[in-house]
């Protein structure tokens, strides 16, 4: 119970977080990073990384956007 319990809080936390980018590689990016993070935090880090990424690139930029990424402000 404890290991799904782990797991689905990673994939809940990834989900929400890992569109930051326009590209599939950009979202990938920063998907594996928030969600190594994540599982880093709840003692999974590989799996975290391993969610995040695929979550960030099996999504569309308008499924979850958080706007413009900081390097294209102006």
């Amino acid at each position: 119970m404890s290991r799904l319990f782990t797991l689905a809080s990673i994939a809940v936390f990834a989900t929400a977080l890992t569109a930051c980018g326009v590209t599939d590689e950009e979202r990938a990016i920063t998907g594996s990073g928030i969600g190594g993070a994540a599982g880093y935090a709840v003692g999974a880090p590989v799996a975290g990384a391993l969610v995040g990424g695929a979550t960030g690139v099996f999504t569309e930029p308008d499924d979850v956007n958080m706007g413009e990424p900081i390097w294209e402000w102006d």
